[in-house]
């Protein structure tokens, strides 16, 4: 457990110490007019106070990731806490904060029209399917994630095709409704769940882990030397396998996707820190209690046959197995319960801004006013069509859904880091785009990597088992992974050519 407390006491001080940093490196003007002062519609450029902002930003991003995504992460051992910890502080709350603020700066725009704005019209194109889809697929994970947990706690009638219509129809009344209706009313109830979730679940660790059975818990440096998956064996290879599995919680390009709909809500640009990073340092330390939860789960034989759970399980059905299991041995079944719900609130919380962030993505596309509601259903309509197709199709295969969101996902964080970049080296100027160009090249290598080694991408063709073609597949990531950085280095220096100064802002 001591590795436990050291990542929970980091994440803390990260927030204060880079988050302050990073902060700097932005410069929020207080004085400068936010999207909601400048121009209000009552829908979704509507001030907020800041702990409502908070709130809803914290719920809006902390979807199934922080728990299923952090559980499927344990499965590699502790060094998962290495990745949420350096992932959150240096990756994800860096991404998330600036991309946030970048909105706010920029009319509450979305990431397409940001990348178009700094990588130009092609990148802008790419960023539309990438962001429409990745919200389409959250939108669809998250109802079935939330249907598979709620049909164990009710009666069998109440099964996962019912809830998942309930809960289909909440999401197309939170997309319609104006923000602060349904959204802004609703969530601080989820918040208290989530928290007694979180709360309880780190108590139960802490009493099992320290008091009644001390070191049962591996520590992290124990580990470092065979990080492996439990089950999977060499076709989960820690790299790149881990950082795809954990990115809520460490790194998600789905935070940028929500973040302007918080930016929209802004009274003041000095909100930014404590509502775009303090809500993804939060959302790390969520997924650090799971991760510990998880991995002395793993470790643990007999609490293993107690929740009647296996590896296999695990690998086939995801977190729902661990987190109903381990919630109603450690809470009892009231507690239970209610750290269910806790955990149900995380993907409802994030698959309805999901496809209230779709139908604002398409409208800014389209240039489409959405102070109509018959506006905002023209556009909604189609969306939800597809998720319900997805939803039907994949109905069975939450894990196979699940991977093919996770690298979307990660794919998204990639090109937002990219673009944070270059308009940090083109409006900043120095060394400050460099908090950004690491986690953009990491996450680039994380990507083209997978590309080539994962079995549901083009890993595939390798086949079996050879070490020499999944080598291969390695030195194809870097080379990618170098290109970028090429193609990077010779803009920056194009670009320093033709000018002394860094440009202006709008």
């Amino acid at each position: 457990m001591i590795s436990f407390f050291i990542s929970l006491a980091l994440l803390v001080a990260g927030y204060f110490v880079y988050g302050k940093f990073v902060e700097r490196v932005f410069s929020p003007d207080p004085n400068r007019a936010t999207p909601a002062v400048a121009h209000p519609d009552g829908v979704d450029f509507v001030r907020l106070p800041a702990w409502k902002m908070f709130m809803i930003q914290f719920l809006d991003i902390a979807g199934l990731g922080p728990v299923f995504g952090t559980i499927l992460g344990a499965m590699y051992g502790t060094g998962c806490f290495i990745w949420i910890v350096l992932g959150c502080i240096f990756g994800g709350a860096v991404h998330d904060y600036l991309a946030g603020m970048l909105s706010v700066r920029n009319d509450g725009k979305n990431v397409p029209e940001l990348t178009g704005k700094y990588l130009g019209s092609g990148m802008k194109q790419f960023s539309r399917v990438i962001s429409i889809v990745l919200m389409i697929m959250c939108g669809t994970v998250f109802v079935t994630g939330s249907a598979g947990l709620l049909a164990r706690l009710t009666p069998d009638s109440l099964n996962i095709k019912f809830w998942s219509v309930v809960i289909f129809l909440y999401f197309i009344l939170a997309t319609l409704l104006p923000i602060d209706k349904l959204i802004g009313k609703i969530y601080p109830i989820f918040g208290i769940c989530l928290l007694f979730m979180a709360a309880g679940i780190m108590f139960g660790l802490i009493y099992h882990a320290c008091l009644a059975a001390p070191g049962s818990m591996p520590e992290l440096w124990e580990g470092l030397g065979s990080m492996q998956a439990l089950a999977g064996g060499s076709e989960k290879p820690v790299f790149p396998m881990m950082f795809i599995s954990i990115a809520c919680g460490a790194v998600s390009g789905f935070h940028a996707t929500q973040s302007p709909l918080m930016a929209r809500c802004f009274s003041s640009e000095k909100q930014g820190r404590p509502i775009f990073y303090g809500s993804m340092i939060t959302e790390g330390i969520v997924g650090l209690i799971w991760a510990a939860a998880a991995t002395y789960v793993f470790h643990n034989a007999d609490l293993m046959r107690q929740i009647g759970l296996t590896y296999a399980d695990v690998e086939a059905q995801g977190g729902p197995l661990v987190v109903n299991g381990l919630s109603r041995v450690w809470l009892g079944s009231a507690g239970a319960v209610l750290a269910i719900v806790g955990v149900v609130a995380c993907p409802i919380t994030s698959g309805d801004t999901a496809m209230r962030a779709a139908r604002l993505m398409v409208a800014e596309m389209l240039g489409f006013s959405q102070k109509k509601l018959s506006h905002r259903l023209l556009l909604a309509l189609p969306l939800f069509a597809v998720a319900l197709l997805l939803l039907t199709v994949f109905s069975n295969q939450f894990g196979v859904l699940w991977r093919y969101f996770a690298f979307i996902n990660q794919l998204m964080a990639m090109c937002t880091l990219w673009v944070l970049t270059v308009y940090l080296f083109r409006c900043r100027g120095g060394l400050k785009y460099v908090v950004t160009l690491v986690p953009a090249v990491f996450m680039s290598s994380v990507i083209f990597t997978y590309i080539f080694r994962a079995p549901e991408c083009l890993g595939g063709i390798w086949g079996g088992n050879a070490f020499y073609l999944h080598t291969l597949a390695y030195v194809l990531g870097g080379a990618c992974t170098l290109g970028v950085c090429v193609l990077f280095i010779v803009w920056a220096k194009g670009r320093g050519k033709r000018r002394n100064n860094v440009e202006k802002e709008d």
